[in-house]
């Protein structure tokens, strides 16, 4: 799972993001990964400064994010991030995962051996980047579009663009930049892809269930963790 603000992450859709997509994805990852608290106001004029834009972007961000319950209206102040705690992280990577193995599932019916050769050439260059961040600051950048492009492939080959689709949403909560900083979980998740992908060459299901469903139980104990450690607590 999870880096850079992408809003079409975990889909197969090349889609141009719209400014206030970007935005919006900015402020997920923030709140996300504790940078932005429950309670804390996100002001317009200083968001605006800090990513060097307009505050229409702004404004159009904080209303798709008040839709979607991370922020809200507070009369004549402004918006303020809402409420969240362990137990909404482990909803969001329950529904994730388990979107991520039926997706995974199709896959093995679906794929050719050349589509998981495919898959373990863009396994490698995730590989070569969790591999070339080690002993030194992480290349967030290269390890999340390398990611995105292994899982937007594996999705492809689903041939489920609607459930691949929901899945992306899904996946819009995940904070992308704070894993791809984590080379500890960047090790990981080489090792699972490949014990993935073997699965998938052999069709074991249940192998592929287990992996898939893994991968995104050990993202969500590595956040909820995280947000411990920064002083979230364990709130439900």
């Amino acid at each position: 799972m999870a880096a850079p603000t992408r809003t079409s992450r975990g889909t197969g859709s090349a889609r141009r993001p719209q400014l206030s997509d970007e935005v919006a994805a900015h402020l997920r990852g923030s709140i996300m990964s504790g940078e932005l608290r429950p309670g804390d106001f996100v002001r317009l004029d200083e968001t605006a400064s800090d990513l060097g834009v307009s505050v229409t972007p702004v404004r159009e961000a904080l209303l798709t994010l008040r839709g979607e319950g991370m922020v809200e209206s507070v009369p004549n102040r402004g918006y303020v991030v809402a409420p969240f705690g362990s137990g909404d992280v482990a909803d969001v990577f329950w529904l994730q995962g388990r979107i991520a193995v039926e997706l995974a599932l199709r896959v093995v019916d679906r794929a050719k051996e050349a589509d998981l050769d495919r898959l373990d050439e863009l396994n490698q260059a995730l590989a070569a980047a969790v591999s070339s961040s080690r002993g030194g600051d992480p290349d967030v950048e290269r390890i999340a579009d390398a990611e995105f492009v292994f899982h937007r492939e594996l999705n492809r080959l689903a041939h489920s663009p609607k459930l691949a689709w929901f899945l992306g949403s899904a996946a819009r909560n995940t904070p992308y930049r704070l894993y791809a900083g984590d080379i500890g979980w960047g090790e990981r998740a080489v090792e699972s892809h490949r014990r993935l992908i073997a699965a998938l060459r052999t069709r074991d299901r249940d192998a592929v269930r287990g992996e898939t469903l893994s991968l995104f139980d050990d993202a969500a104990k590595r956040l909820v963790t995280h947000l411990e450690r920064v002083g979230f607590g364990s709130a439900e």
